[in-house]
């Protein structure tokens, strides 16, 4: 399967997410509004559309959401996941109940809009990051909870990678593990004495020092954290291919040009997922 082809989340992953996130909206009696106001046979026909330019995720959450009020409602997604969009494009097309169509609206749009965010923020800085070297863009735990795994697709779809997607899938020892157990060679040899032969261990380091205390010692894997571009090629030519570098700290498009042409493997960036703007998606009647 080539390396660029997006793979959907599964149906039993997501739907609990947009469940929840159901139940939290129509709380205990329902889509009120709606109910007074349209017919129980009353059909219609929309879209859902972009107003801005982007990068699309979430289209899976969106008709899962619109499924769930109703089955019988016709969900069609014309922009996959990872689609590009200019203003006016239809994302997804809907037929059938209007009480689905409009009940299910706010949900679809939140999730809808939320990682097209995140899917645009991460594409914007994969395409700045392109011209000056190998680096990946990848993502961190700084998620919305409740959402990490969504939100981790759609840093996929905006072309990026994900980094660990929790504490029991890779050690990652950072500055206050380092803290308590005295030093970085000693928090390296417990994470390796106590977890299995497949766990890969990676140390965040501040300063070339640290990097070569972590590699004296067999880190499979360097968090160089707010080093300068400078530092950064220092850093990676002292690797020299023993690990994989990732560079991390206040990363931005203005930015990662820069810290790509070091040389680095990586670089992680935590607003991605956590502060990227929503892009403005509607819903209207077609």
């Amino acid at each position: 399967m080539p390396d660029d082809v997006l793979l959907p989340l599964p149906r039993l992953l997501v739907e609990p997410v947009v469940r929840a996130a159901l139940l939290e909206d129509l709380g205990r009696a329902g889509d009120i509004t709606t109910d007074a106001i349209v017919p129980a046979g009353e059909r219609m026909e929309a879209v859902i559309a972009s107003r801005q330019d982007g990068v699309i995720a979430g289209t899976d959450a969106a008709a899962i959401a619109f499924a769930l009020i109703d089955p019988s409602l016709s969900v069609s997604i014309e922009r996959p996941d990872g689609s590009r969009v200019a203003p006016g494009d239809t994302v997804i097309r809907l037929s059938g109940p209007a009480r689905a169509v409009l009940t299910a609206e706010r949900v679809a749009l939140n999730l809808l809009c939320r990682l097209s965010g995140v899917a645009t923020a991460t594409a914007s800085l994969v395409e700045a990051a392109r011209p000056y070297g190998k680096a990946r863009i990848v993502c961190t735990r700084k998620t919305t909870p409740g959402l990490r795994a969504l939100e981790k697709h759609a840093v996929r779809a905006g072309g990026g990678s994900n980094h660990r997607f929790g504490l029991d899938d890779a050690v990652l020892i950072k500055d206050n593990h380092v803290a308590v157990a005295g030093g970085i060679i000693p928090a390296i040899e417990r994470a390796r004495a106590k977890t299995g032969h497949l766990v890969k261990i990676e140390v965040e380091v501040d300063t070339l020092a640290q990097l070569e205390q972590a590699l004296s010692v067999g880190a499979d894997a360097v968090l160089l954290d707010n080093m300068s571009p400078d530092t950064l090629r220092q850093a990676v030519a002292m690797v020299d291919g023993r690990a994989v570098t990732e560079a991390s700290g206040r990363i931005n498009r203005e930015t990662v040009g820069a810290v790509a042409a070091s040389g680095v493997d990586l670089i992680s960036v935590g607003w991605i997922t956590h502060s990227s703007a929503i892009i403005d998606l509607g819903l209207d009647a077609a």
